[in-house]
This record gives C-alpha cells, structure tokens and sequence, in this order.
C-alpha cells in the first residue's frame, strides 16, 4: 500500500475511541459552503454537485460496532462496489474510517489498515482481481481550499477503475463526480450511530438492493 505521509495511529468506533486524526481538530464543518466560483472551479462541476438526483434513500440503524461491521460485510457482496465512489459524510467521530475499515477487511485487505487523515489517500489491491485495480481512501479533511483538490492531482484516481472511499468529500469542493453512494452518519450515543444512505446513480441502487 502507498501514502503520501505518515499517517496517525489506528482508531476505532465509540465516542472515545474516534480517529485519532480527528479527536482535536475542533467542530464539524460538514455544511461549509461551496467556494466561490471565482475560485477556479468549472461552473458545470459545481452544479453538478448541486443537482446530484437522489435515486434511492434508506436508513440504518448501527446499536453498536457490530452493526457497522454487518452493514458493511452486507456491501462488500455486491459486485458493483468493486467500481464504485462512496461519500462518507458526519461529523468528527461519527466512525467514518471505521466503517471503511470494516468493509476492506470484509473484501479481503489484509494487514493495517491505516486512516488517510495526514497522508491524503491511501491505497490498497482487491484480492482476486486483475492486477492495478485498485481501493483508494481518501480524506480531504484538512484541505482549507477547494482549488487544494485540484492541485493534489486527484482527478486520474477519479477517471480510473476501482473502489473509491472518500471523507470529507464536502472539502473538494464541486471537484468531484457524482458518488455512486453517500452514506451520512450521525451519533446518536456513545456506540449507537444512524446512517441516512442515499443512491445517485445505477451503480449505487444496484449497491442498495
């Protein structure tokens, strides 16, 4: 696997034991704004971002870690995923990372699995299939900038096959493409969590049912 810097130390699910990348960084800025188009940004990439159509929506109920680690388990059948863009969005701690944890080791990911907070993006193989199809995760957490996307060179990561698991994709601005899925999760307590799951395109209901 590659990153790009030292990443922090491995984190888990409940309110005390969050991504430690995240633990000091102060509040949530999940409903920051979109940049101002004359930041550089292609109009047509920005009212993309706006007019998404929301296919499907569903709800699941995490109680516990358990939970998360089914649902998770319950996505990495489905054969669309091995091509897909997910969007994990929620406030810091919300477990993020821990849900992406849960689905590489359920495709197979061997040895640590490490949070992309500092390194940007990490990358790893799908066991089983043709060599350089690749998982990438991707935290844009720090970026203070839209145009920061832009300038990390992430667009062939976006235009090549294989598994794309972003936090934080609110940072990039209207940079990105369409998900496939985005999955919205909030804490409800300590363990419990709910995840507002949406579908926007073909993939993401194949991904859904």
């Amino acid at each position: 696997m590659k990153t790009l810097l030292q990443p922090r130390v491995q984190a888990f699910f409940g309110r005390r034991q969050v991504d430690t990348a995240d633990t000091y960084l102060g509040e949530s800025q999940l409903m920051r704004p979109l940049p101002q188009l004359d930041h550089q940004l292609p109009i047509l990439e920005v009212m993309t971002l706006l007019h998404a159509p929301i296919l499907e929506t569903r709800t699941w109920h995490w109680p516990d870690e358990a939970a998360c680690a089914a649902s998770a388990e319950a996505l990495a059948t489905r054969p669309a995923l091995r091509d897909a863009f997910i969007e994990l969005r929620g406030p810091l701690g919300a477990g993020k990372t821990t849900f992406v944890r849960h689905l590489l080791r359920a495709l197979g990911v061997a040895g640590r699995i490490k949070s992309p907070s500092f390194a940007v993006m990490e990358s790893y193989s799908l066991p089983g299939l043709p060599p350089g199809l690749p998982i990438s995760h991707l935290d844009f957490y720090r970026f203070d900038d839209a145009r920061e996307w832009h300038d990390a060179g992430l667009r062939d990561v976006f235009a090549s096959p294989g598994l794309k698991l972003v936090e934080w994709p609110d940072k990039a601005g209207g940079g990105l493409p369409i998900a496939d899925l985005r999955l919205r999760i909030d804490v409800r307590d300590e363990n419990a969590r709910e995840v507002c799951v949406q579908a926007l395109t073909a993939s993401g209901l194949e991904l859904l049912r």
